[in-house]
């Protein structure tokens, strides 16, 4: 027992495991058995149930009904006050993109099969969107849902989909699996995804997934369509790339080292 308490092998080390853990349930979907789980680590069975039983009784993991084990609602809290503080450390690129290119800028992230809000820097316009901080949205139906998905697996994308279904938020939203799957195509090749309208009547929208992100990740620019045209687009989606790469490279740069 004392290797699981000291050295190499101990705290850190079952610390280490205990995320990787999570990690593991989060790619399954969400749900899978000790010897799922075992597979999917290459830790014995033994070493696995310890640290479930750990993360069970603090509440980070759960098990169901059926004898798998699923993430549990602490982890709620944990997301949502780091999606927070991810869009306030993003505020500053947001604020350089409303600056460059006139126009409201926003982050979004994926938890949970939904799109949700996490920072925003309004235009200067009187005329100018705003999405509220925290709103939640499907993403089939918005720039930067579309920019996310299309970063995803197919089969990912549509299992989210059997799962959220596909309604339509104006007469312009994708309601197709497979048009929406041809769309997605698109837009990887372009690097960027474009909201015709699809969320909301009048309004464009220009998204760019971050890459590196953790989570799926996006930045968008919307904006009133009459203002937002095809020429303001050309001029506007090489901005977001840009400030989408800045991101993805603030989040991959390596930490310094604060233990000796």
């Amino acid at each position: 027992m004392a290797a699981e308490k000291n050295g190499r092998d101990g705290g850190v080390q079952s610390l280490q495991r205990a995320f990787e853990l999570l990690e593991h349930l989060a790619d399954t979907g969400g749900e899978a058995s000790l010897s799922e789980l075992a597979t999917l680590s290459g830790l014995p069975m033994p070493t696995i149930h310890r640290l479930i039983r750990t993360l069970v009784d603090l509440g980070y993991v759960r098990q169901n009904t059926n004898r798998r084990y699923a993430l549990g609602a602490r982890l709620i809290r944990l997301g949502e006050n780091a999606s927070m503080q991810f869009g306030a450390w993003a505020r500053p690129l947001l604020a350089e993109l409303v600056e460059e290119v006139g126009e409201t800028a926003n982050l979004a992230v994926l938890e949970r099969d939904e799109v949700v809000y996490v920072a925003q820097v309004p235009s200067k316009h009187s005329m100018r969107m705003f999405t509220e901080v925290g709103r939640r949205l499907l993403p089939h139906g918005t720039g930067v849902g579309k920019a996310m998905l299309a970063h995803l697996p197919a089969d990912d994308v549509r299992s989210l989909l059997s799962r959220t279904g596909m309604p339509a938020y104006t007469e312009h939203t994708f309601t197709d699996a497979d048009a929406l799957a041809v769309e997605l195509s698109r837009i990887a090749t372009q690097g960027y995804a474009l909201d015709e309208a699809e969320q909301e009547l009048g309004v464009r929208c220009v998204a760019v997934a971050v890459p590196g992100a953790p989570v799926p990740a996006a930045v968008s620019v919307s904006g009133p369509s009459g203002r937002l045209t095809a020429e303001a687009v050309a001029h506007i989606a090489p901005a977001v790339q840009r400030v989408a790469d800045a991101l993805g490279a603030s989040l991959t740069q390596a930490p310094l080292s604060v233990l000796h």
